[in-house]
C-alpha cells in the first residue's frame, strides 16, 4: 500500500465485495466511503458487507479498517478518516479495480489497518498561470490526490504570464490578462524563441465553486494563490492604475520576472481586498489563501515620490519594510475573513508577519527551521528536493525542464522536520508540498510525467512520516493502479520513447547548485529580488 499504513496485520479469513453491496454507518461517513469506491457502486443500508462508526476519539484523518469473513468494520475519526479508509480498502483489492468494470466482485483479504497521517498538510502545487490547465484536469489532480491521500492543492492562479480568475468587480482581469499572443519556447539559458500561438484561459467563479466542492468531498482543500506585490505583468496589463508607475504594461511572454510591480497604496489594498472576497465567495470555507511575496524587485517603490512617502508616513525606514508591512496588511484582510495568510519565504526574511502566518520555504529548510524558531508553522517546500519542474534524471531522453535532476528516490529521503531541530522547531512543521511550476509543464500529458510517481513517494513521507525500507517495492506494485487509472506517469527505467519530447539540456542547471545558491540568498533580510 501506498502510502504506508502505521500498523497492518494480515488476519485470517476473507471477504467478498460485489458490486451494489451494503455499506451502512453515519450518513456522511458512508458517502466518503462510496466516493473512496466508486466502482463498487455500494449502496447505504442499515446493516452490510461494510459497517462504518464515528469514533473522534480516533484523532483527524485518523482511522480502523478490520476485514475478515463476517465483512469490513471501519472506526473513523472524522468524515476525512472514513474517506481514507475507504482508500485504503480500495488498495486492499485488485488493480483492475481501478478500471470501471461493472457487475465486478472483489475478494478482500483479512487485514487490522490502525493509521493515522504524520502531517497535516501533504500537497501538490499547480501552476496554472503559466500554462493553463482546464478545469476537467485540476478535477483529475484532485482525484489522484485523493488515492494517495494527498489533502492540499496549492493553485497558482496568477504571474507575469497570465491571471486565471473571473473577476466580476474587475472583469477586465479575465478579459485581457487572461492569455498571452506567444510563449517562449527556448531551453534556459538559450536564445529566446516562441511558438506564436496564442495561449490563456480562466476558471469561472462557478468553476472555482465546482472544484472546491469536489475536492472537498474527497478530503482535499483547495489554497488559491494570488501572488503579489511581485509577479503582477498580467495584473497591470488589465489595471495599470494599480502599478508603482500607472504605465501600461503587457502580460509577459517570456519566462523569469517582470520589473512590474503593484503599489502598495490604499487603493491596491481595496483592489486585492474585492478580488479576495470574490475569491472565498466562490471557493466557499477556505482556510488558507497564499499571498505570495516572493521574487519581488522595489526599484519602482524607491523610485516613486509618492510611494517612499508614504513609507514615511507609515513610519518605515525604507521600501523593504514597506513590502513586509504591505504583506502583512493583506494578511490582516484575510484574518478579518477567517482566513490565514501563507507566504514564500521571502516575507518571512524581510520580517513583521503576523504571527498566524504561514511560512513556505522554498529556498531550503535552513530559513524554514529559522520560521519555525520565530514561531511560525511552515510547510516544507524546498526546490530539492520537492520542485517536480526538474528534470528526474541528467539525460537528454528526459523532457524539457528546468535543471536537473529530482528523482523519486531524493522524495523518499526527505525529512521535513530533521531530528537536528529541536522539538518546538518541529512541532512548527505542518507538512511538506511539492511544487509543478508549469513553464515547461504545457499539457496534462507532461503533467502526469512529472508528478507521478514522485507524487507518490511525497504521499508516503507526508502520511508515514518517512519512506519504510519496502518502498521500493510497494511502488513498482502501486505502479499497477496507476496504469489501471490511466496515468501517464515516467517508468522508474526511464521515459517511453513518445515521452522523450522536447528534449532535456542536462549539465546545464545542477538542482544543487541551485540550493547552494538560493540558501545562501536567504541569509539577507534584503533579498527580495529574483532568487534564479
Amino acid at each position: 500500500m501506498i502510502p504506508r499504513p502505521n500498523l497492518l496485520s494480515q488476519l485470517s479469513g476473507s471477504y467478498e465485495l460485489t458490486t451494489g453491496a451494503v455499506v451502512s454507518g453515519p450518513a456522511d461517513l458512508v458517502e466518503a466511503v462510496r466516493l473512496a469506491l466508486p466502482v463498487l457502486d455500494l449502496r447505504p443500508g442499515d446493516s452490510g458487507a461494510v459497517d462504518i462508526r464515528l469514533d473522534p476519539a480516533l484523532g483527524p484523518e485518523s482511522y480502523r479498517l478490520t476485514a475478515g469473513s463476517r465483512g469490513v468494520e471501519i472506526s473513523a475519526g472524522d468524515r476525512a478518516g472514513a474517506f481514507y479508509a475507504g482508500q485504503s480498502l480500495h488498495q486492499l483489492l485488485p488493480d483492475a479495480s481501478y478500471r470501471h468494470t461493472p457487475g465486478a466482485e472483489w475478494r478482500v483479504p483479512g487485514v487490522r489497518i490502525e493509521d493515522a497521517p504524520r502531517y497535516s498538510w501533504r500537497g501538490l502545487h499547480v501552476d496554472v498561470a503559466r500554462h493553463f490547465f482546464p478545469k476537467r484536469e485540476i478535477l483529475r489532480v484532485v482525484d489522484l490526490m485523493a488515492v494517495h491521500k494527498l489533502n492540499r492543492l496549492h493553485l497558482h492562479l496568477v504571474d507575469d504570464q497570465g491571471w486565471r480568475v473571473e473577476s466580476r468587480a474587475f472583469p477586465r482581469l479575465h478579459e485581457v490578462a487572461s492569455h498571452r499572443p506567444r510563449t517562449a519556447t527556448h531551453h534556459y539559458r538559450e536564445p529566446e524563441s516562441f511558438d506564436d500561438l496564442p495561449h490563456g484561459g480562466y476558471y469561472t467563479l462557478d468553476d472555482l465553486a465546482e472544484i472546491a466542492g469536489y475536492a472537498r468531498a474527497r478530503a482535499v482543500t483547495i489554497v488559491p494563490e494570488i501572488d503579489v506585490p511581485g509577479h503582477a505583468s498580467a495584473i497591470l496589463a488589465a489595471y495599470p492604475e494599480f502599478g508603482a508607475t500607472g504605465e501600461p504594461v503587457e502580460v509577459l511572454e517570456r519566462w523569469g520576472i517582470s520589473p512590474a510591480i503593484l503599489s502598495p497604496l490604499p487603493a491596491t489594498v481595496g483592489f486585492l481586498t474585492t478580488i479576495f472576497d470574490e475569491l472565498l465567495g466562490a471557493l466557499g470555507e477556505t482556510p488558507y489563501v497564499h499571498v505570495g511575496g516572493d521574487e519581488v524587485v522595489l526599484d519602482q517603490w524607491d523610485a516613486s515620490p509618492e510611494i517612499t512617502a508614504y513609507a514615511r508616513e507609515l513610519g518605515l525606514e525604507s521600501v523593504a519594510a514597506l513590502h513586509a508591512w504591505f504583506l502583512r496588511r493583506l494578511a490582516d484582510v484575510l484574518a478579518e475573513r477567517g482566513t490565514r495568510a501563507v507566504v514564500w519565504d521571502e516575507a518571512f526574511v524581510a520580517g513583521d508577519l503576523r504571527p498566524d502566518t504561514l511560512v513556505m520555504p522554498w529556498r531550503g529548510m535552513p530559513v524554514g527551521r529559522r520560521a519555525a524558531a520565530a514561531g511560525h508553522d511552515v510547510v516544507a517546500t524546498p526546490v530539492f528536493p520537492l520542485y517536480f519542474d526538474y528534470a528526474e534524471a541528467a539525460s537528454s531522453d528526459e523532457p524539457m525542464a528546468i535543471g536537473d535532476a529530482v528523482t523519486v528516490a531524493d522524495v523518499a529521503a526527505f525529512d521535513p522536520a530533521p531530528a537536528t531541530w529541536s522539538l518546538a522547531e518541529r512541532r512548527h512543521v505542518l507538512g511538506l508540498q511539492a511544487q509543478l511550476w508549469s513553464e515547461r509543464i504545457p499539457d496534462a500529458r507532461t503533467l502526469d510525467y512529472k508528478a507521478w510517481p514522485r507524487a507518490c513517494a511525497l504521499a508516503e513521507v507526508g502520511w508515514s512520516g518517512a519512506a519504510g525500507p519496502d518502498f521500493p517495492e510497494r511502488l513498482r506494485a502501486h505502479l499497477g493502479r496507476l496504469d489501471a487509472l490511466g496515468v501517464e506517469y515516467r517508468p522508474l527505467e526511464g521515459p517511453r520513447p513518445w515521452q522523450r519530447r522536447r528534449p532535456h539540456r542536462p549539465g546545464v542547471v545542477s538542482v544543487a547548485e541551485v540550493m547552494n545558491h538560493v540558501e545562501q540568498m536567504a541569509e539577507s533580510a534584503t533579498s527580495t529580488r529574483p532568487s534564479m
